[in-house]
């Protein structure tokens, strides 16, 4: 069925390899889903959280690729779809930040990710993805004070399944993909995969005549598990990906009628990304207690190249390159007993490294700026949450969490200087230093407690109550980029986030009501902003607050039709934001942060007693707006809708697929920002069609 999803503030479920409680699973061909539950959640119930769920089943209904295609799909959530694979900054209830460091937590297999770069992955096969909205530090620490992402890829000691699809779109999108899921005895299983996705663009560079953002994309992984004993699971994992890619079809944008002129720079911008991911993991299900640990290392190297003006003046190239290495350890040990009292204890540690160096360029002045710039950090933390049931449905939980990261970074800038040239090429031996070098060295501890409140009442109906009280907290960092030593660095930055919901299910679950309220009070949040020539800093703002509410509707009249609402509003301010003696944002409307999102499904899949074994059709209607660009809030995007639709048709192992999307062909902008040269935006994707041949065997 097209399910939409469980945009829903419902309980947490028994993991680590059990279905979950996802009213909008359809039942009739759900024996093929297997939803992997987080290790850290307790039995019975007993931890509520604003949750939303989306099956594999539910991802290939709506044709959902990648990870931004969640937007609107899940209330209150936005990643917008711009730039590049760099390009990606999460957002959930107005928090989050499009530069360095993520205010939302992003974990695979449990896993955890850090570097926003390797958020924009494919979702074609996975078992399932799910949102926590609102802080989640206790259990998931670092980065973690806006929500968590969790994607979780199927186990083939519990799911066998060899699967082929090519698929061919609108602008020459080709996309193939293989995987395999194979059981070789009751102990042992394995799992690979591949993919590669081809696309010639869609937006066209006017001064250059070529387009601005082709993609090639490939990525592979491998799976080892082992079960050595009943209770027992050991699982080997290793994804690679390598993107090369086109991006920044930026224009500039006319402000007294709030419309994009045509892209127009002199010089191809590009990113390329090449990112290892491996983990271990280990986990023991026992009757009174479980146990698992989580070793996970990852690599990445990028090189961006980005016309930093968007002119067709030489004025400023930049060449950003990263080395990464990230080696993370948790143990995590929690009850699974039958008691009213449950708990989860943990420790974290971990330590990463990254080399930068940026190049920037400016060849009609003839200088260049080269800095490389390296930043070691550690952390540590432990952390626990206690939960009783008091009485009946009644249950109180409790969490705390200690963290400690220390953070350094060494600084080296060289400036150069050359008589000016137009070719666009040049050897560092054409350029003699200037005396306008910088270096230094600096460090910074970071040290945060988080607690956690919430009372709940689940009825004897499953109907679900709850309260929550939340502290958020992401730590400081150094920029990479800066104008002044103030701007070397930022501090860490604090919420409390309030929360009250329920759910319930009527007439005998053939309605579902979702609905929450929130408020956020956000202290120090770290806000970007673009300076030309300069790059991307991200500085401390003063008070911001964010409050909204979330609301799920699904129905299901009759078997095989189902109807689903999602709606999502947030309304965030600066409620206190000098920028400087001359500038004020207070009472502003935060920048890259939606209004409204809304996603209005509807979804018919029968197995008819005919020639097919199986049809469905699935149309969808997303919605995103007012959303400001920034600080300012002189440019600005209104309410817009995009209409999607998807028919598949299946015949023993062959399915069939015709998709469409944005077939209104909606004009609106994806992304815009403000620099010191103007206003510039990035046109949402246009219409999208194109058709898939699956196989199964």
């Amino acid at each position: 069925m097209f399910l939409g999803l469980l945009l829903t503030t419902m309980m947490a479920v028994e993991g680590p390899e059990v279905t979950p409680a996802d009213t909008t699973t359809a039942r009739s061909f759900a024996l093929d889903e297997v939803v992997v539950s987080a290790f850290k959640t307790n039995k019975y119930d007993l931890m509520p959280a604003s949750r939303s769920a989306l099956s594999a089943r539910q991802i290939s209904n709506q044709q959902i690729n990648g990870i931004k295609e969640l937007t609107a799909v899940i209330p209150n959530f936005y990643m917008p779809d711009y730039g590049s694979r760099a390009s990606c900054p999460v957002y959930v209830r107005g928090v989050g930040n499009k530069s360095d460091g993520t205010g939302i937590g992003f974990y695979v297999d449990g896993m955890p990710f850090y570097e926003p770069l390797s958020f924009d992955t494919d979702l074609g096969d996975i078992a399932s993805v799910e949102v926590l909205r609102g802080p989640q530090g206790t259990l998931y620490g670092r980065n973690a004070i806006g929500g968590i992402i969790n994607i979780s890829t199927r186990n083939p000691l519990e799911y066998q399944n060899t699967r082929v699809r090519l698929g061919y779109g609108r602008y020459n999108d080709l996309r193939t993909q293989i995987s395999n899921y194979t059981k070789l005895s009751d102990k042992f299983g394995f799992t690979f995969g591949a993919l590669y996705h081809h696309n010639d663009g869609a937006f066209r560079n006017s001064y250059l005549d070529e387009k601005v953002d082709k993609m090639n994309e490939t990525e592979e992984r491998i799976g080892l598990y082992y079960k050595p004993a009943e209770d027992w699971l050991v699982r080997l994992t290793s994804n690679f990906t390598y993107s090369d890619q086109g991006g920044y079809p930026y224009a500039p944008v006319d402000t007294e009628t709030n419309t994009l002129q045509d892209i127009s720079y002199n010089r191809y911008s590009s990113f390329r990304r090449l990112i290892s991911t491996n983990g271990l993991g280990i986990t023991y299900t026992g009757p009174v207690v479980s146990f698992n640990s989580q070793t996970s290392f990852q690599y990445i190297n990028s090189k961006q190249g980005i016309d930093q003006d968007f002119t067709t003046v030489d004025k400023s190239f930049v060449e950003n390159a990263r080395h990464q290495n990230m080696l993370s350890q948790e143990f995590t040990l929690k009850s699974s007993s039958e008691s009213r009292y449950q708990w989860v204890i943990g420790a974290f540690g971990m330590m990463e490294h990254v080399d930068r160096t940026v190049d920037n360029l400016s060849p009609s002045a003839g200088s260049l700026s080269h800095t490389d710039y390296c930043v070691p950090t550690s952390s540590l933390a432990i952390y626990h949450q206690s939960t009783y049931n008091i009485w009946q449905g009644l249950t109180a939980t409790a969490g705390i969490r200690l963290d400690y990261e220390h953070a350094k970074t060494k600084y080296d800038n060289l400036k150069l200087k050359a008589a000016p040239f137009t070719d666009g090429y040049y050897d560092f031996t054409d350029f003699a230093p200037s005396a306008t070098a910088e270096s230094f060295e600096s460090s910074k501890d970071f040290t945060q407690v988080t607690p956690k409140f919430t009372l709940q009442y689940l009825t004897t109906e499953n109907n679900l109550y709850y309260v929550s009280v939340t502290r958020g907290y992401k730590p400081g960092g150094f920029n990479k980029s800066f104008s002044t030593k103030d701007e070397r660095s930022y501090e860490p930055e604090y919420s409390w986030n309030y929360e009250v919901g329920t759910s319930l299910n009527l007439l005998d679950n053939l309605l579902t009501i979702s609905a929450d309220l929130f408020y956020i009070d956000w202290r120090h949040m770290q806000i970007t902003s673009t300076i030309a020539g300069v790059g991307n800093i991200t500085t401390n703002a003063g008070h911001t607050d964010s409050k909204g509410a979330e609301l799920s509707l699904i129905v299901r009249p009759i078997s095989g039709l189902q109807f689903t609402a999602n709606y999502g509003y947030t309304y965030a301010r600066f409620l206190s934001y000098e920028k400087s003696e001359t500038v004020s944002y207070t009472n502003n409307r935060l920048p890259m942060v939606p209004n409204h999102t809304l996603s209005l499904d509807a979804n018919y899949t029968v197995n008819p007693t005919g020639w097919l074994d199986r049809f469905m059709v699935n149309v969808g209607l997303r919605g995103l707006g007012r959303i400001y660009w920034a600080e300012d809030n002189v440019v600005s995007q209104n309410f817009y809708t995009t209409l999607n639709a998807k028919m598949a048709f299946t015949k023993g192992i062959v399915t069939w697929e015709l998709w469409g999307k944005n077939l209104t062909d909606t004009n609106y902008m994806a992304y815009g920002f403000k620099s010191s040269t103007g206003n510039y935006a990035q046109a949402g994707k246009p219409l999208m069609f194109g058709t898939t041949i699956e196989l199964n065997f």
